[in-house]
């Protein structure tokens, strides 16, 4: 089980940053909906449209936690991608409904992560997740997915553990992937090595974050070329 405190913890931080997100979706007109999103051939409608698709996916993953049996997110990746564009061609009330249930649902069940723990470990993309990170791995998705709107929302504005979250689910994400191998540095003195750890970047975790994601390597400091890295 996840401590209570802890649960507590992770679910106000999510609420937060998913009210937020929704604040800046519902402050999209339908041609605004429509433009393009920082997810490469996605639209600010996709972006919304997976963020939906994701929350109600990772219950699965609650499911599993819970019971013991093994669950998958989505029936195949066609299936995942004709979910995300049937809702992102919804009319714009609709998506913004399905996005605040989803947000709700996920919520309500993850509520479930604070009695017995069946499955301490379920899988994500063939790696091993905590069960007890299943909430951190929800604020990660909405945090990164928020940037992705472009909009005057700045990830300065999440919460700095919410980052935190982020940073460790994009990192989970690029040594699945054989990201090169990098020793990762925040300010803030966080720190993760990537395969051998050759290449040393420093950065804030927003710089850092937003050039993990994607690629802005603006605000980072490395000790050799800026390598290419895996989509997250």
């Amino acid at each position: 089980m996840i401590k209570p405190a802890r649960l507590h913890s992770d679910l106000s931080r999510l609420g937060r940053e998913s009210d937020m997100f929704l604040a800046t979706v519902e402050s999209l007109v339908d041609d605004e909906l429509t433009a393009p999103s920082l997810c490469e051939g996605w639209t600010r409608a996709d972006v919304i449209a997976h963020v939906t698709s994701n929350g109600r996916a990772l219950v699965k993953l609650i499911d599993w936690a819970v019971s013991g049996e093994e669950r998958s997110l989505y029936a195949s990746p066609d299936a995942r991608s004709q979910q995300i564009a049937a809702l992102a061609a919804l009319p714009r009330k609709e998506l913004v409904a399905e996005l605040r249930d989803s947000a709700r649902s996920f919520a309500e069940q993850a509520q479930r992560l604070g009695g017995e723990i069946a499955a301490p470990g379920v899988q994500l993309n063939g790696k091993e997740l905590p069960a007890t990170s299943i909430v951190a791995l929800r604020i990660a998705e909405v945090v990164v997915h928020h940037h992705d709107l472009d909009t005057a929302w700045t990830i300065e504005e999440a919460d700095p553990d919410s980052l935190l979250n982020a940073l460790e689910a994009v990192v989970r994400s690029l040594r699945a992937k054989g990201s090169p191998g990098m020793t990762l540095v925040t300010e803030e003195r966080d720190e993760w090595v990537i395969g051998d750890g050759g290449l040393r970047v420093v950065s804030d975790r927003e710089g850092l974050l937003q050039w993990l994601a994607r690629g802005d390597a603006e605000h980072i400091d490395v000790d050799g070329p800026v390598p290419v890295l895996p989509a997250w």
